[in-house]
This record gives C-alpha cells, sequence and structure tokens, in this order.
C-alpha cells in the first residue's frame, strides 16, 4: 500500500478562529508585535504585547527574528507544545517569510515533524516544501 501524506493546509487569510484554533504568528523575542502578522494577532487575537514565544492569547507567538538556530530551536518547541495540545488545532502562518527575510525553502523543512500531528495545519507553501 502506498503511504500517502494528508497535507491540512492553513488559509493565507485568517480572519476568524473556530473554538479551539490557535493563530500560529511569526514574532520577535521581546513579544513587540508592531507589523504584519504579529499585529494581526495582537489586533484580533490577543496576542499580548511583551509575549515573544508561546501560547498567548488565542494565539502562538514564535520568534523568527533572532536568527536560523533560533528559529529551528523555536519551531521544535512549537512542534512539542502542538504534541502537548491535542485539544487545539494550530493554524501556521507562512512563519519566518515575510518581515524576517527567510524563503520557504528555508523555513518549511523546520516544520517537517510538526506536519506529522493531526493538530497543525501548515500554508501550501510549506508542504510543497515537505517531503
Amino acid at each position: 500500500m502506498a503511504n500517502t501524506k494528508i497535507i491540512r493546509i492553513s488559509s493565507n487569510f485568517i480572519q476568524t478562529l473556530e473554538p479551539n484554533e490557535i493563530f500560529v504568528f511569526g514574532s520577535n523575542k521581546s513579544g513587540m508585535h508592531g507589523g504584519g502578522a504579529a499585529r494581526h494577532a495582537y489586533e484580533h487575537f490577543g496576542a499580548e504585547w511583551g509575549v515573544g514565544e508561546g501560547l498567548t492569547g488565542r494565539c502562538y507567538a514564535l520568534p523568527t527574528m533572532e536568527g536560523a538556530e533560533s528559529l529551528k530551536n523555536a519551531v521544535n518547541t512549537f512542534t512539542e507544545c502542538a504534541r502537548q495540545h491535542p485539544e487545539l488545532t494550530f493554524l501556521v502562518t507562512a512563519i519566518g517569510c515575510g518581515i524576517a527575510g527567510y524563503t520557504t525553502e528555508q523555513v518549511a523543512p523546520l516544520f517537517a515533524k510538526a506536519a506529522q500531528l493531526h493538530n497543525v495545519f501548515l500554508p501550501a507553501s510549506f508542504w510543497a516544501k515537505l517531503p
């Protein structure tokens, strides 16, 4: 039997959240949500100013501005959080591919383990770069 990959795609424009859905956005470690998806998280989904990593409001802040190794570690921390909270659905934005300046080719592979979790939805652009 062929191994089929189940793809769970998050929308490019998340405007509302259903109960138990979490908006996952790129942040900076200091939690200054001044632009992009971080600003959207702050204004619409309760992300707390000053919280740069982890669950906050109806969101998960994932720091992207501190370098590639830090980003890799932050994605691993996020993946563990998603694993520990199967009751939540995590809607990941194109983390790191905006203000942080990474490419999809650089970021998507970091989410390979998260992609295996039933409660993690990734952008279509990330799925396209995963095996």
